[in-house]
């Protein structure tokens, strides 16, 4: 596949250029590797079987500089999945290759970088996506940071995440900040696909399992919004023999019909207006690393039910 053979070339490239000033005994390789299965009901097309593949390579070549890449199924920015049963389906490219300094300070990251910088908020991008630039994260005094992203992010087709130079200008920047144990928010100023945005996150821990949450995004040339308001966390299932221990993640959303593309990029997308979700998830196997999970999504008509196994393998 085309996406393969790119990376393959660009691994070597970025091999040769480190190996004038990398000492080869050094240098690490790790990979890991995420299977999903999941059945997809949608209510306003047939159910369909899918699976996702999610491949990390990861070269360290010292304690603060590492190269990274990112190989998934799906062909296009906010979906990863394939179809069982369908040969028209059948995608897996390259979408990411960058290179990592960390340090004392917080880390840069320079290529077609991930979309986020650490975890993935509900109003951040898909977590599938790529952004072709330049991230770099300030660590500042009382557990906050400064994370400023200048590049290009705008063509939403997998197969053309490598294409640099005729896409439409990204720029974030982002004050995040933890205030005790209990309270953390965000804050940002987005330029993305010929929009302008502000975005706000406040996070509430209730408890040392559970921890509430509210998001907006303003659309600043227009009135236009989106809000999540939503828990995570874990409750316990227990009967006479055993505990069992259940993640769940819940919210309430909102997104303006007239919010634009912005809300086509995140993970899934089903549709603007009111809408819900709950998900549900535990472990089958820690030793092999196996969860469940099923999720229910409704936006105004529109219903789905996604249900399904994942499991992981890293080395």
């Amino acid at each position: 596949m085309r996406g393969v053979a790119v990376l393959l070339f660009l691994n070597a490239l970025l091999g040769i250029c480190f190996s004038f000033s990398v000492n080869a005994d050094s240098a690490v390789f790790s990979q890991k590797l995420d299977i999903q299965v999941r059945y997809d009901n949608r209510s306003n097309r047939p159910s369909r079987e899918q699976y996702r593949l999610r491949y990390y390579p990861s070269l360290h070549l010292s304690d603060t500089w590492t190269i990274n890449s990112f190989l998934v199924t799906g062909d296009d920015f906010s979906s990863s999945h394939n179809t069982f049963g369908n040969d028209n389906t059948d995608y897996l490219y390259a979408r990411r290759l960058y290179a990592r300094h960390k340090g004392n300070y917080g880390k840069t990251e320079v290529g077609v970088i991930p979309t986020y910088k650490g975890r993935v908020s509900s109003t951040g991008l898909s977590k599938d996506g790529w952004i072709t630039g330049i991230r770099h994260v300030r660590t500042l005094k009382n557990n906050s940071a400064l994370e400023v992203v200048i590049g290009q992010l705008g063509n939403p087709q997998a197969n053309q995440a490598f294409n640099i130079g005729s896409e439409d200008e990204y720029i974030e920047i982002e004050y995040s900040a933890r205030m005790g144990q209990r309270h953390s928010y965000e804050a940002s100023i987005e330029r993305i696909v010929s929009g302008s945005f502000l975005r706000g996150e406040y996070r509430y821990r209730l408890n040392d399992e559970d921890t509430a949450f509210i998001e907006l995004v303003q659309r600043v040339d227009s009135t236009a919004e989106k809000l999540i308001i939503g828990a995570s966390g874990e409750f316990t299932a227990l009967n006479h023999i055993f505990s069992y221990p259940i993640e769940y993640f819940v919210y309430y959303s909102y997104i303006d019909d007239d919010f634009g593309t912005r809300a086509e990029l995140i993970e899934d997308f089903l549709g603007t207006g009111h809408g819900g979700s709950f998900e549900f998830s535990g472990v089958v196997s820690k030793k092999h690393d196996v969860e469940w999970f099923i999720r229910t999504d409704v936006v105004d008509s529109v219903s789905r039910l996604l249900a399904g196994i994942k499991l992981s393998f890293e080395n």
